[in-house]
């Protein structure tokens, strides 16, 4: 190893040659200082020294950062260490980790900082495309119609507006997620409650849920504390939903008929009758599609929220009344002017119920008169579960009492055949579905 004092002129001209690796020019005025070369690579002060018994080697710097008397002078500052029983190596370890620290908490302070930021409406955008999977069709539009935007030009259903307004949630969208804090949720809860209590509690358990969710979520978990959501005073001051009693007595069952059946609109009769005649939920009928009906083994595929989907029977009347509405598309209940189904007719079964001299009578006041209707007839309470998407409610119920279509069927259809009788209703069973004739 060649031992020379360093110069300027010497450093600058100091190469490794080809057929090494790397070479070394030592400095005589400093112990341990000295330049390292390589052939591809730039040269570089380095220090060795003996510590413990072992040859350490440290890196000070670059020629074109460090001049000679401040690399000789580093050099003497490692051999103090080795002389007080430190290893030289330790300080630039200790640097090293330091400058990783730092950036670590750059990094995790610029993210903490993204995560403050974040909008409630950016999380519940994210919160939707991860749980979808997990839902049915109903459950996730529910989660898009609360959270919607007001301010769309419609004709209907705006009393009178002519635009729409901002559904219960979307006010919470634009704020930071950090501030959705319990005092916010509950002065939330009280406003909504006094116009629109009903959509307000099916709002709050929304957002309780997604609360839920980014307390568990990797990315929202320091953001959001526990369950802002879940308190006394937010589920106090949005009370607590009235039980509902409206349902058609056995009496009113003519006049309803007489009236339904009298709607102009043949979509919107059949309906309303199949409603009744189902048990099932509005949303679920509304959306029926002509390859629901399974009309070899006389079945109806209904598109359930809880359990994604059932299989009820497909009764005579309600086959006749579905096969005669004319095929516009994919739904049974096909809109006139659009791609999809016809909009829940409200005004249309209000103005029924007028005339029929019923009052208040809603679209699951249908689904609560097919359960109560079925009481007459001592119906097993398993089967009217089976047949409206209730989940069963006892323990041999659920896990061992199966019940195929063909024996839903014989209950259904003397369902149906003791309604219509009472409403004075008759028809052919014999008649092709589609060409339903009146019996006089």
């Amino acid at each position: 190893m060649a031992k020379v004092s360093f110069t300027a002129g010497r450093v600058s001209g100091f190469k490794c040659p080809l057929d090494k690796k790397q070479a070394f020019m030592w400095d005589t005025n400093v112990a341990g200082l000295g330049l390292r070369a390589t052939p591809a690579g730039k040269p570089a002060y380095v220090f060795q020294g003996l510590y413990q018994g072992k040859d350490v080697r440290v890196t000070i710097g670059s020629p074109s950062a460090w001049t000679i008397e401040q690399a000789r002078a580093k050099a003497r500052e490692l051999q103090r260490l080795i002389d007080e029983g430190t290893d030289p190596r330790t300080p630039k370890r200790e640097a090293l980790a330091a400058a990783a620290a730092q950036e670590q908490a750059q990094v995790e302070h610029a993210a903490h900082a993204a995560r403050e930021a974040v909008a409630v409406g950016d999380a519940w955008a994210v919160y939707l495309a991860d749980r979808r999977q997990h839902w049915g069709v109903l459950h996730t539009a529910d989660h898009v119609r609360l959270s919607r935007a007001g301010g769309e030009v419609v004709k209907r259903g705006t009393r009178g507006r002519g635009v729409t307004i901002a559904a219960p949630l979307h006010p919470l969208m634009a704020m930071r997620l950090q501030d959705l804090t319990a005092p916010v949720i509950e002065a939330w809860a009280a406003t909504e409650a006094k116009t629109r209590p009903t959509a307000a509690r099916l709002s709050w358990r929304l957002l309780r849920a997604f609360l839920a969710w980014c307390s568990e979520h990797p990315e929202y978990c320091a953001v959001v504390a526990g369950n802002p959501a879940k308190t006394r005073r937010a589920r106090e001051a949005l009370g607590k939903a009235g039980v509902k009693q409206d349902a058609l007595l056995k009496e009113q069952l003519p006049a309803w008929f007489a009236a339904v059946r009298a709607i102009s609109n043949p979509a919107i009769s059949a309906y309303l009758q199949t409603l009744l005649l189902t048990g099932a939920r509005p949303g679920e009928v509304l959306t029926m599609r002509w390859d629901d009906l399974n009309t070899q083994w006389r079945g109806l595929t209904i598109r359930d929220k809880v359990e994604g989907e059932r299989v009820i029977p497909l009764t005579a009347y309600v086959h006749h009344l579905l096969a005669s509405l004319p095929r516009r598309g994919l739904y049974v209940f096909a809109s006139a002017s659009t791609t999809g189904p016809i909009a829940k007719p409200h005004h249309a079964h209000a103005s029924a119920c007028t005339v029929a001299g019923i009052e208040g009578l809603t679209f699951h006041g249908l689904r609560r008169s097919f359960k109560s209707l079925t009481e007459w007839l001592e119906i097993p309470a398993g089967v009217v579960a089976q047949i409206q998407g209730h989940k069963p409610s006892a323990t041999a119920e659920k896990h061992y009492t199966v019940r195929p279509l063909d024996l839903l069927r014989l209950h259904h259809e003397r369902i149906e055949a003791w309604v219509l009788e009472q409403a004075g209703v008759k028809f052919d069973r014999d008649a092709e579905p589609g060409k339903l004739r009146m019996v006089l």
